[in-house]
């Protein structure tokens, strides 16, 4: 078979978590960075041909179809995204890995993944790639920024942990295959989903919060938001990190651990059923 079982993928995540503990401090920050320009070059796409469709749906569905290859990207690079790592508490239920190696591994992968998003959030903004449409994706881009830093914190939450439900059902069905096809594959419609669901997913906010907050430090991107009479009270760095990147976190780690160890408990041993 071209496909390890359920059983065989949970044990080999298992063995992947508790090396992703013991690595490197280094290469776990660069490969964070890494993996944070992916997901924002994603976000770049997915702004990019969202801004202009007056559709809601059209404008959910048409950004999943671009975003959702981020993961698959991510897994074939062997880049370290925080949200999928959040799955190694089935290597601490292992005991492949020790809950500080697990810490260890998630604190440095979120700092790689937060430097990655600022620093491509500034880039676009500062580079005129927000002038397309004659400033349209410009205003795309703060309005979507000042929605995010809007949400209620436990609302934040609860679309946290939906979002990161799916980013780690994406890692366990892309690990799942033995090729780079089944790789992709496995790991796009479940990111597809959470896009299309409007849920929150902490790492794509590293890039969306801060790409509109950048652009609304560009003063004619500023004074177009104003003239448009955009809402952004709640648009501000506090907000970021308060109101938005703290409580979707929060509900990220319970969503894809949760997922995770759902998974390992069901599957810690083959029986019967295990087909």
């Amino acid at each position: 078979m071209n496909l390890f079982s359920a059983p065989e993928n949970m044990r080999n995540y298992a063995e992947l978590g508790g090396k992703k503990a013991e690595c490197a401090a280094l290469k776990l920050f660069l490969l964070g960075i890494a993996a944070g320009i992916i997901i924002g070059f994603g976000g770049v796409a997915a702004n990019t041909v969202s801004h202009a469709l007056g559709n809601p749906s059209a404008a959910r569905i048409v950004p999943a179809l671009f975003f959702a290859f981020c993961l698959g990207m991510i897994m074939l690079t062997g880049s370290e995204l925080f949200t999928g790592n959040c799955m190694i508490a089935v290597s601490v239920a292992a005991r492949k890995a020790t809950f500080a190696g697990m810490l260890r591994n998630w604190l440095y992968v979120y700092a790689g993944n937060l430097t990655g998003g600022l620093v491509l959030a500034c880039g676009i903004a500062a580079s005129g790639h927000l002038d397309y449409n004659d400033g349209a994706l410009a205003l795309h881009t703060i309005k979507v920024a000042a929605s995010k830093c809007a949400i209620p914190f436990l609302q934040a939450v609860l679309l946290g942990i939906f979002c990161n439900m799916l980013v780690c059902a994406g890692v366990l069905c892309s690990l799942t295959a033995k090729d780079a096809f089944g790789r992709i594959a496995g790991a796009y419609l479940p990111v597809a989903f959470f896009v299309i669901g409007g849920f929150e997913h902490s790492i794509a906010n590293m890039y969306y919060i801060p790409a509109g907050l950048f652009a609304r430090g560009v003063e004619v991107y500023a004074r177009m938001a104003g003239d448009a009479g955009l809402a952004l009270g709640a648009l501000s760095w506090g907000n970021f990190f308060t109101r938005n990147l703290l409580p979707v976190t929060i509900g990220n780690i319970i969503g894809g651990a949760g997922t995770g160890l759902l998974f390992w408990f069901c599957h810690a041993r083959e029986d019967k059923c295990d087909g």
